[in-house]
């Protein structure tokens, strides 16, 4: 009975590229026709529980299946199961989906309660994906910078190490920074944008994180760029920060802001005015919403950014606005986390057997469904990037956005901006 609901939900949906199932009773259905470009994959449900989970709770439902090995790809991958499913019902005409209106407002509810992310929770949620080790991301990331956000592909053919050295010179030249200028990195990661400040510019940057293995290596490698005496990291929250009275000429927070919580944004903003100098300028990078404000799913909740929530652009504003952060210059990066996406799932499967000798084979399976379903959400759903410049005095910045070129150009051809 199940496996006919599914049918039918599957056949509605399935148009372009070809899925072929095999139920756990024997049956096999296929639907869609071949296209060029669009996937083709064969699964196999190894019992019916597997399509109850998927029926009471799509993404959660299919992820746990393929992690408990309950659906079993025999022709293709988990990217290519995602991407069709995706692909077949794009954010551009998708509308609200299919989700009943009570089951809408019970995902946005679960997910509400998740996201409170009050000080003594946030560290927890952060150690939950940052802690469970550097060799993973070391084998994943590029290998210059170790950048954990969406790198920058002005042009296609460029390599992951290169387009994330294009990500971090595009953030620099919107900061603008000038000698001498006190830079806070909120969120920093493995320190590789505190490390590229302090390499390209005459500035002194402070990161922080709550991740303790981010903090171990970043001082290693800041160390081992050269660069300790003029970069520090601290385990500390940025609530925690702005109680203690620092300031700072510019602010960069890349990647974090969608750890915050949507409880916790007007928070965030009121601690970035009282961090930024009247005279400064702060650049966010984020995940965002094309669309209105949503609801994390039900897998990412639960196994990946627990207490996490991606903004729509109109609630980050909106919440900005509050405390009078001026909103400067605003860019829709849309396709470029899809590339980068993809990249680091290649290179998952190209160490899948150290990943799975580090963790094991219902980790590894984890991990890569959830790199597929992101990268189906960049490139067919409704998830983008954001990089929002704020000012806190309209005059601080030049009239035109020309410098922002200029800069850019000069750190990708000569590596200096001055």
């Amino acid at each position: 009975m199940l496996d006919k609901v599914i049918d039918r939900v599957l056949a509605s949906t399935v148009k372009q590229g070809v899925l072929e199932i095999t139920h756990a009773n024997g049956r096999i259905v296929k639907f869609g026709e071949s296209a060029p470009g669009w996937p083709e994959v064969r699964i196999r449900f190894t019992d019916q529980e597997a399509v109850k989970q998927i029926l009471r709770d799509q993404s959660l439902g299919a992820g746990e299946a393929y992690m408990e090995g309950q659906l079993v790809i025999e022709e293709g991958d988990i990217m290519g199961l995602v991407t069709l499913l995706r692909a077949n019902r794009p954010f551009e005409r998708d509308g609200k989906g299919r989700k009943s209106a009570a089951n809408r407002l019970a995902g946005k509810a679960a997910s509400l309660l998740d996201q409170v992310n009050r000080q003594a929770r946030a560290r927890a949620n952060v150690s939950h994906h940052y802690d469970i080790g550097n060799d993973l991301y070391r084998l994943m990331l590029d290998r210059d910078h170790m950048q954990y956000s969406c790198a920058y592909w002005p042009n296609e053919g460029m390599t992951l190490e290169q387009a994330q050295q294009a990500k971090l010179a595009h953030i620099a030249a919107k900061l603008r920074l000038e000698p001498g200028n006190r830079v806070l990195d909120i969120g920093c990661g493995w320190g590789g944008m505190a490390i590229y400040l302090a390499r390209h510019f005459d500035v002194s940057v402070l990161g922080i994180t709550l991740s303790t293995e981010q903090l171990a290596l970043a001082c290693e490698r800041a160390k081992q760029a050269g660069v300790a005496g003029r970069v520090s990291f601290e385990l500390v929250d940025y609530r925690d920060l702005a109680e203690r009275g620092d300031s700072f000429d510019r602010i960069v927070s890349v990647g974090m802001f969608e750890h915050v919580g949507r409880p916790q944004f007007e928070t965030f903003f009121q601690a970035s005015k009282r961090l930024l100098k009247e005279d400064g300028a702060m650049l966010l990078h984020t995940i965002g919403r094309m669309g209105s404000p949503g609801s994390t799913d039900a897998f990412t909740r639960k196994y990946i950014f627990p207490g996490g929530y991606i903004p729509a652009l109109s609630e980050t504003v909106a919440a900005s606005e509050k405390h009078r952060l001026i909103a400067t210059d605003v860019e829709n990066l849309r396709l470029h986390y899809a590339f980068t996406l993809r990249e680091w799932y290649a290179r998952c499967l190209a160490h899948r057997r150290e990943i799975e000798a580090m963790y094991d084979e219902r980790f590894f399976r984890l991990w890569i469904f959830y790199l597929a379903g992101a990268t189906a959400a960049f490139e067919s759903g409704g998830m983008c990037n954001y990089q929002i410049q704020y000012a806190r005095d309209r005059r601080a910045l030049p009239l035109s956005r020309d410098y922002m070129q200029q800069a850019e150009r000069l750190l990708m051809t000569s590596g200096t901006a001055s």
